[in-house]
C-alpha cells in the first residue's frame, strides 16, 4: 500500500489531549493497527489520546508525524518521530487534516470537531470512532449532513475504523 511510488499512506488521527480511559485505549489500538498496515500516523503531536495513538504505532514499528501548535519541538510527545513546529496554535488542525489522506476521529473535543470539518472540506474521508459519532448519526445530524459533500463512516471498533480509513484511501481518488 503506498501513497506514491515510495510513500506510505498517511492517516490522520484526531484525538483529544484530555482523554478518557476508553479514548486512550481506542487511540492506542488505532495507532498499533495503522502501523501494522504500513500506514504513517499523523496527529497533533501532543499528549493524551494523541500520545496513546503514537505510542501504539511505535510499539508496532510504525512511523509517526506530530504537527504541534507552537515552535518548540519538545512539546511533542515522546513517540513522535517527525515533529513539525507550526507556530499556528489551533490553526495547525488544518495541517493535520490536510496531511492525512483519511482521518480517524476519536473522542469529542472541539479540536477533533474542527479536524472533522476541515477533513471533510478538503475531501478527505472521515471515520468517526466514539465522540462525535452519536451526534452525526442522529436523525438531525444525518439531515444536516445530507446536503454537504464528504464521506463520513461510523465505526464501533478500532479495527473497523482502520479498515474503513484504508479502504477509503484505496478506493481513491482524494487529494493528497
Amino acid at each position: 500500500m503506498s501513497a506514491g511510488a515510495d510513500r506510505a499512506v498517511r492517516i490522520a488521527v484526531s484525538a483529544p489531549g484530555a482523554a478518557s480511559d476508553e479514548e486512550l485505549m481506542l487511540a492506542g489500538a488505532v495507532g498499533r493497527l495503522l502501523a501494522e498496515r504500513g500506514c504513517t500516523l499523523v496527529c497533533g503531536g501532543l499528549g493524551g489520546a494523541m500520545a496513546a495513538a503514537c505510542r501504539g504505532a511505535k510499539e508496532a514499528g510504525g512511523v509517526t508525524v506530530g504537527i504541534v501548535p507552537g515552535y518548540d519541538d519538545r512539546a511533542a510527545n515522546p513517540w513522535v518521530d517527525h515533529v513539525i513546529c507550526t507556530g499556528l496554535g489551533q490553526a495547525r488542525n488544518t495541517l493535520v487534516a490536510a496531511t492525512g489522506q483519511a482521518l480517524i476521529a476519536i473522542g469529542g473535543g472541539w479540536g477533533t470537531l474542527s479536524e472533522i470539518a476541515l477533513g471533510l472540506r478538503l475531501g478527505r474521508p472521515v471515520v468517526l470512532l466514539g465522540g462525535w459519532s452519536g451526534l452525526f448519526a442522529s436523525a438531525a445530524g444525518r439531515e444536516q449532513l445530507a446536503g454537504l459533500e464528504g464521506t463520513i463512516v461510523m465505526a464501533d471498533t478500532a479495527e473497523a475504523a482502520v479498515a474503513a480509513a484504508i479502504a477509503a484511501v484505496d478506493a481513491g481518488p482524494n487529494p493528497g
